[in-house]
């Protein structure tokens, strides 16, 4: 005898196993996307947001064997207060000068030379960095 398998009706009786598992997968996906995108959302608004004061250096001149002169570009928002950190170094990587300046002009935008007495001679100088106070 042969036997004849009857076929069930098409989605009479729910979903087959594998359509389940493709939904959770799909639901999981969705979950796993929309936080992952919340989460690259939060550090770019961190990142604008709490941004409120950024520097560049424009220049360094070694003006003698004690002195290096750097010159800063300051953007911030008005009437925020910050420091910089400057640093200079010897030929050997020595760090011959570091200093803090207050940059204290309410302007959104700040164009100022920094002296640096340095204890001996610099070939380099760089902007560590800022932070608003």
């Amino acid at each position: 005898m042969d036997a004849v398998r009857e076929q069930l009706p098409e989605g009479r009786y729910g979903r087959s196993a594998d359509e389940r598992a493709d939904r959770k997968l799909r639901i999981a996906g969705a979950v796993l996307g929309t936080l992952f995108l919340a989460l690259i959302g939060w550090f770019g608004w961190y990142y604008v947001v709490d941004s409120k004061i950024s520097a560049e250096m424009i220049k360094f001149d070694v003006v003698s064997d004690s002195e290096v002169q750097v010159h800063l570009e300051v953007r911030k928002d008005e009437g925020v207060l910050g420091v910089c950190t400057l640093r200079s170094q010897s030929e050997d990587g020595a760090e011959v000068a570091r200093k803090d300046v207050a940059v204290d002009d309410p302007a959104g935008r700040v164009d100022r030379v920094y002296s640096l007495r340095t204890t001996a001679r610099a070939t380099s100088a760089e902007l560590l960095g800022c932070t608003a106070r």
